[in-house]
């Protein structure tokens, strides 16, 4: 097979999608899609693509069933630019290749990150992780930005006097904040991206990255639509039980259809009732 085109990628190949207030993710380049996919899943038996619908329906039989060998052979490679915070979040993720922009080597650029004033939040009380979800008033937002405008100005400020100076790149870089934006060129392939995009698209990850995230998937999507439509369905907004939690949905489902007698019935009447009571 020839290499795979998609032409729904090919006209966004370097384009500029922007996230956050100066960060942005570009797809700078990308091997395979659908079309590999199944070619990949259908090499033991020596037959490549079918229909459309069939194509598809194997597309989803293997993401369902976690068959996920034939989703690596998609690969993406993307040009991101990001707040430090943010990168060492992503950077958790180790099963992608990247080149991240060097202090030791380049002057850092003037380019550190406020959050809009409707993202700025208290902390939630019940995670300690995160911030609450309501917002806080226009004047303590205000107050927010001035205050980390402030400090990443003074902080720049020292860090070019010290660069002046002739100090090396390495040192005088100690003390920049974890607001200043990086750069990275990230390449990973489908499989791994979905695992990604399922941990970083959750409401419990961090806004910021979650955006990232949004923007990954759309441009996902792009590449290899059927991939992603089954990734959404079934990984996205599929729910998984434990064996206990599917006795249960099982019993639950067999009494509402009258399927539950004697002393079974009466079992189970018992457990909804102490449910209820706790």
């Amino acid at each position: 097979m020839a290499r795979c085109i998609v032409p729904e990628a090919e006209a966004i190949l370097d384009k500029e999608y922007k996230v956050l207030d100066k960060g942005f993710v570009r797809l700078v380049d990308y091997l395979g899609g659908d079309a590999r996919i199944v070619q990949a899943a259908r090499v033991s038996y020596g037959e490549g693509t079918k229909t459309v619908r069939e194509d598809a329906g194997l597309i989803d039989y293997l993401l369902r069933n976690d068959h996920t060998s034939p989703f690596e052979q998609v690969v993406f490679t993307f040009h991101i630019k990001m707040p430090i915070f943010v990168a060492r979040q992503w950077l958790r993720h180790r099963t992608a290749r990247l080149n991240e922009i060097s202090g030791r080597y380049s002057v850092m650029k003037d380019d550190f990150y406020i959050p809009a004033s409707e993202d700025i939040a208290l902390q939630n009380k019940d995670n300690k992780q995160g911030r609450a979800s309501e917002e806080s008033d226009a004047d303590f937002a205000k107050q927010v930005q001035e205050s980390l405008g402030e400090g990443q100005k003074n902080s720049y400020a020292e860090y070019s006097k010290l660069i002046d100076t002739g100090l090396a790149r390495e040192i005088a870089r100690i003390n920049l904040p974890l607001s200043l934006y990086t750069e990275m060129y990230w390449q990973i392939d489908l499989h791994n991206l979905f695992h990604f995009l399922r941990l970083r698209l959750d409401a419990h990850a961090q806004k910021e990255i979650r955006d990232y995230a949004k923007v990954l998937f759309e441009i996902a999507k792009k590449v290899s639509p059927f991939a992603c439509a089954s990734f959404e369905n079934y990984k996205l907004g599929g729910v998984n039980f434990s064996k206990a939690e599917f006795e249960e949905l099982k019993l639950m489902l067999e009494n509402k259809n009258g399927k539950l007698e004697g002393k079974e019935k009466e079992r189970f009447d018992k457990k909804m009732q102490l449910g209820r009571q706790l």
